[in-house]
């Protein structure tokens, strides 16, 4: 048995110490909005003294997608309200639909899996758009077409485990030794409707089987540190996000989701309706930037913020500044890389 439960058990405990560490860094940036001047987003007359609410999850990748929300709609002239890091997705999601915020970026399949309840995985983007679009009306809310940027949900390996397992794809780990079959997981993911146990389910490996992964062989973490764990060897498999720029500097080996449980992921802008019957401008202002994202685009940034400790709100402001949308004296260029 090469990971022990009572290693996997002692790294959580580790790792419960460190979890307000890890995620102290991020808390003063909330409010931050930094300074820019108009490139091709210009000073839109209409939106003079609008107040309009920006909000976010808490995780590295929706700091700096709302920080580009709020740059670009302050430099617009809105009276912008910045409500990053809200600590949960169904938090932020209720914000949205109860007029508490209103543009948020979402996921197309977080959207229909966990807030509207559906059970069908689409994994082609624009049939799941149209999907949540749709029924999506009837809650107040707009989504506006995706972004070509998709952020999914995978399990990889560190480096260690891939060389030793040598597997390629979720399906595979049927094939691991049950005494092997230990994950490093987030919070939410342990419970959402399209996390680990229904995709255990998906890939006949139930939760609380000896024939399939033991419960004591699960550990919690911080986001951060599923990553660290993972790497180490702490645990086989850790939850990861694609566009997470920790995968590569950490050499993490992603699993293909071979059975498509997992639902498509883009990247879409979300309105409250009437904040947008109200303002069609602001869409104008805000949709270039969301068709500008991709997966490279985001893997680039989300490393500036996790790998070099950059601010999300800096990062995002040289991002903007890069394609040109906002101008900056003090920017750094953003290389992206393929």
């Amino acid at each position: 048995m090469r990971i022990s439960r009572r290693t996997l058990a002692a790294s959580a405990v580790a790792a419960a110490l460190v979890t307000s560490t890890a995620s102290c860094g991020l808390q003063g940036a909330n409010q931050f909005i930094p300074a820019a001047e108009p490139g091709s987003i210009e000073v839109v007359p209409s939106l003079e003294d609008v107040e309009v609410i920006v909000a976010g999850k808490s995780f590295t990748e929706q700091l700096i997608l709302t920080k580009m929300l709020a740059i670009a709609l302050d430099v617009a002239g809105a009276d912008v309200v910045d409500r990053s890091g809200i600590p949960s997705s169904v938090s932020a999601r209720s914000s949205l639909v109860e007029g508490g915020s209103d543009v948020q970026f979402e996921y197309t399949g977080t959207a229909w899996l966990t807030y509207l309840g559906q059970t069908e995985t689409i994994p082609d983007p624009q049939e799941q758009y149209e999907a949540v679009r749709d029924l999506d009306v009837e809650n107040g809310l707009t989504w506006l077409p995706p972004s070509p940027m998709e952020n999914a949900y995978a399990f990889a390996m560190g480096p260690g485990t891939a060389a030793e397992l040598g597997i390629t794809t979720t399906s595979q780990i049927a094939e691991v030794p049950v005494e092997d079959r230990t994950f490093c997981l987030e919070p939410e993911f342990r419970s959402r409707s399209d996390g680990f146990e229904p995709l255990l389910e998906a890939y006949d490996l139930p939760l609380g089987s000896p024939e399939g992964v033991p419960a004591d062989q699960v550990g919690i973490y911080d986001l951060g540190v599923v990553y660290s764990e993972t790497a180490a060897g702490s645990c086989s498999f850790g939850e990861v996000f694609t566009t997470d720029g920790r995968i590569a500097a950490l050499d993490l080996t992603v699993l293909e989701d071979d059975r498509d449980f997992f639902p498509a992921y883009n990247a879409a802008l979300v309105f409250h309706t009437e904040t947008l019957d109200a303002h069609p401008e602001l869409a104008d202002v805000l949709q270039p930037i969301s068709q500008a994202l991709s997966n490279d685009v985001l893997i680039e940034l989300n490393r500036r913020v996790d790998v070099d400790g950059e601010d999300p709100a800096l990062v995002a402001r040289d991002w903007l500044a890069s394609e040109g949308f906002v101008t900056c004296e003090e920017c750094e260029p953003v290389d992206v890389r393929s």
